[in-house]
Parts: structure tokens; sequence; C-alpha cells
């Protein structure tokens, strides 16, 4: 880390740099360890700064024994306290989600080896992402992407930021929330056996996603630290395993053709590729190495919204039990490669049970067989309670990054702390009683936001935050990130115009309830 950039941050921007770093709204840490670094003819010349350090004394005890005892500067107001374990489980529970219900999907229309490639491809590019987010929070001192962006572009760079952590975790938890509402109504239908519902309450999706809003995730999400939701992570990632086992398993149990079950009157909607498929049997249970079709489209944001983790890297890393910037790689590279195994176990498994039939969302064509299957009804039942523990880890970083643009100079306040998290879970409770459907979610988001935060923004902003006396702008790690960027933006314009050009042909799932 370089030792005298961080005293810069202080001067372009001392009121910046105190602001929020990881969401709960006072972190004049940074302000001291940079003031820390800096020779004390520095402060002579500047008594303005010496006012805003002595001004943050008290919340920053620790620090100024820190600095006397001439320990490592830590960077939060408190000593990071979650362990290494903890720490991957917080971030592989905030790449995964609902993500892996749509990659069966994906694999569908793109083929076994080019799902792959694109899956791997995807993985790798996400680990150097964060990498580029690391080593620029190591040089300017700061663990927060928002005050990232404010040290390379200002304000704008905060608000873009900002604005896409928004964007995207909101899109992510609606999908979560969109899979309590769907599937927690068929999970109560199952158990209690009711063929069709006579509009009971208990059974209504809508109301159940307020329920479980209010009962489990607002609770969840009023905790001041990210960190002790690791054993809800844990939890949450063990419900994910069960899930990828009970698919592998069904794989071998399930007949190919499968037949449809009586019962469910949906399957005519739902019987999507039989057409192509010419009702043979043969060619229907091969499984295609390359495919290319109008919902290929889809797969480049499905998978970049699988990966999308970049919001949560920098506040794990600031609560991180000794963190150092090799630390952190390793938790985000073990938290990626255990998330690729399981996407790619899940999509394969669910892909050869289905084949051309396997829909959006991988739970639904399993009703298509038998929608009181017990087994079946345990994953149901798992990957609600998986996705559900997911919701409070995302809100952390929309809390946050409105934090940084509202109240940048703000205490740490627990009404404001409560009243936020409130006002976001009611406004994607709205979002989800009245969104079109799962796939919507994930390929606009996926096509807009996501490639941001994955790429673009990362790289961009370590282009800008290293000094070109350590890295000039034609060494190999800069030229690198700029096209690491392009890649970004293809990503973005190649995404997009496919889903337009989809939604405006009419044919698109997207754009027609499940």
């Amino acid at each position: 880390m370089s030792e005298d950039k961080p005293a810069d941050t202080v001067e372009t921007a001392p009121a910046e740099v105190n602001a929020i770093p990881n969401g709960k709204g006072h972190e004049p840490g940074e302000e001291i360890a940079a003031l820390a670094k800096t020779p004390p003819a520095g402060d002579a010349d500047n008594p303005h700064r010496t006012e805003n350090a002595a001004a943050n004394l008290p919340e920053s005890q620790e620090f100024l024994s820190g600095v006397d005892d001439k320990k490592t500067i830590r960077f939060t107001d408190f000593e990071g306290k979650t362990s290494f374990g903890m720490s991957v489980f917080n971030l592989g529970n905030a790449i995964m989600g609902s993500g892996i219900l749509g990659l069966a999907y994906a694999m569908a229309n793109t083929g076994v080896v080019l799902f792959l490639v694109l899956l791997t491809v995807v993985a790798v590019l996400s680990s150097y992402s964060i990498h580029l987010l690391l080593k620029s929070s190591g040089i300017v001192g700061i663990r927060a992407y928002e005050q990232l962006g404010y040290r390379a572009f200002g304000t704008p760079g905060k608000m873009a930021a900002g604005i896409a952590i928004t964007l995207q975790n909101i899109g992510a938890m609606s999908s979560y929330l969109y899979i309590v509402k769907y599937e927690f109504p068929l999970v109560i239908q199952a158990f209690l056996k009711v063929d069709k519902p006579a509009g009971e309450w208990f059974m209504n999706g809508n109301y159940l996603v307020i329920v479980v809003s209010i009962a489990v995730i607002l609770p969840l999400a009023l905790m001041k630290q990210l960190g002790y939701l690791g054993y809800t992570s844990g939890f949450s990632l063990s419900c994910m395993v069960f899930f990828l086992i009970s698919v592998i398993y069904k794989k071998f149990n399930t007949p190919c053709p499968f037949v449809d079950f009586a019962f469910n009157g949906t399957a005519s909607v739902l019987n999507v590729s039989a057409a192509d498929l010419g009702g043979a049997e043969d060619p229907a249970c091969i499984p295609k190495m390359v495919n290319l079709n109008s919902q290929t489209a889809y797969t480049i944001p499905i998978l970049a919204f699988a990966f999308v983790c970049h919001p949560e890297v920098l506040p794990i890393y600031t609560e991180l039990r000794n963190p150092t910037k090799k630390k952190m790689q390793h938790v985000a590279n073990i938290s990626i490669a255990v998330m690729y195994g399981m996407y790619f176990l899940a999509a394969l498994f669910g892909y050869l049970t289905f084949y051309g039939e396997v829909e959006p969302e991988l739970l639904h064509t399993y009703s298509r067989i038998d929608p009181y299957d017990t087994l079946i009804l345990c994953v149901r039942v798992a990957v609600l309670t998986a996705v559900t523990l997911t919701v409070p880890i995302v809100l952390f970083p929309v809390r946050r990054a409105i934090q940084q643009m509202m109240f940048p100079n703000k205490t740490f306040y627990w009404p404001r702390h409560i009243a936020i998290a409130a006002i976001l879970l009611t406004f994607i409770n709205l979002l989800v009683i009245f969104a079109p459907n799962i796939l919507g979610i994930f390929g606009v988001i996926g096509a807009t936001s996501a490639p941001c935060l994955i790429f673009i923004f990362p790289a961009v902003f370590y282009i800008r935050i290293v000094p070109k006396e350590e890295e000039p702008l034609r060494s190999v790690p800069k030229i690198m990130a700029a096209c690491f960027a392009g890649i970004g933006f293809l990503f973005m314009i190649m995404s997009l115009s496919f889903i337009i050009i989809d939604w405006t042909s009419g044919s698109s799932k997207a754009s027609s309830g499940h």
C-alpha cells in the first residue's frame, strides 16, 4: 500500500472521506489514519485538517492509541472481528441467490460447452474485478465502493456508484422476494394438500411476502454490522447445497421425456419447447453442446447477475479480522470457486433432467411432474430459506449507498438506520407485488448495473486512483483495466440490444408471466 496517498484524500475532501464507508455512518478512522501518516510539518501548514482530526477524537480513541503503539492502522471505528470462514460464508451468500434457479434455463439456451465457457469467463473476470477494487481501496485507504467513485471522479463518481449499487441490489432483493411470492403459496398448498385454493390469505403470495419481510428480513436487516450475519449465511448456503444434491438426485429419478402431472392446469402454457422438438422422443433427450436461439440473449446477463457480489466485497473486507488485501482476495477466490462449482452442477443436472423443457425458474418445472413430491417440497422450503436470509446481506450495501448519497457527513443514528431499511423493504415489496416476472428482472438489471459494478467501475476507478508514477497509463495493468472496462461496455450494449429486440418481437418469456 502506498504510504502517502491517504493524506491526499483528506486534503481533497475531508468531509467525504469521513462519510460512512461501510454503512454505519461514523467512520472517521480513515481520516485519522491518513493524518497519522502525514508528517507533522504538513499539519502545521494545514490547521484546518488538525481541527478536523480533533473533532473526531472521541469516536477514534482506539485509532489514536493504535497509532501511538506503532501498530497497523485500521480503516474502521471498530476492530474487525469477522473470521475468515464467516467472511467466506457472507460473500458466498452474497453471490449465491436466485441466480442459481435461472442457470439451467441459461444452459438450455446456450448448450453445455458454451455455457461452461461463459461461466468460466464470468467467474475469472469477477475475481479480477475484485482484485482491481482491493488494489484501489488499498492505495487510498478507503473501503467503500461509493467513496472510491468519489476519489476517482468526485461527486458524479460517487453518485454513479451509489445509483448502480442501489439498482443492482434492489433488483436482486426483488428477485429473491419474487421467489417467496411464487414458491411459498405452493409450499403451503402442497403441505395442506389443497388442490384449488379458495382465496385464503395465507395462500396469497402478496400477503406472504409482506409477512416474511416484517417477521424475518427486517429484524436481520437492522443489525449494525454485516459480520453478524455469518451464521445465517452459513445456514443459507447449506440450504443451497441441499437444493443441489436434490437436483442431482432427481436427474436419475425423472424419466425423459417427462409427463406433465394431470392436475397442473398451466402445463399447456408452460410447455414452451414441445413444438420446437416436434414431439419426437429421442431428440428431446439429447443434450446440446452448443445452442443459439433468441433466448440466448438472456444468458450473459443471467450469468453476470449470478456473480455480482462487488458492493458487498468492501464492507466484508472492512469487518474481516486482521484484514489484508491478500487475505480478502483469498476470501473472494474461495467464494467464487465454490459458487462456480455449485452453479455448474445445478445448471448441468437441471438441464439434463428437463432438456428443452426447462423453464426460467427451475423449481416450476419440477411442479409439472408432481406438485406434491416430498423431496421437491423440502427443496422449495430450503430455497425459500436461503433467498430470504440473503436479502439482509444485499440490503446492507443499498442502505450504505443511500447514506453516502443523501447523508454523507452524518454520524450513525439508529432511527435513520431503521427508517432506511423499512422504506427500502416497503418499496421492494411493492415492486415484487407488481413486477412482471423473474426473467425480466434478471435480464434488465443484469444487462445494465451488473456490467457497471463488475467491469466498468472497478476498471475506471483503478485507472484514475492508481498514481501515474506507480503505474503509467501505458503500463500493462492499466491497459488490461481499460480492456476490462471495454468488455463491460460491450456486454451492456450487446445484452440490452438482444433483450430489446426480443421484447419488441413479442417472443420473450420475460414480457409475459409464467
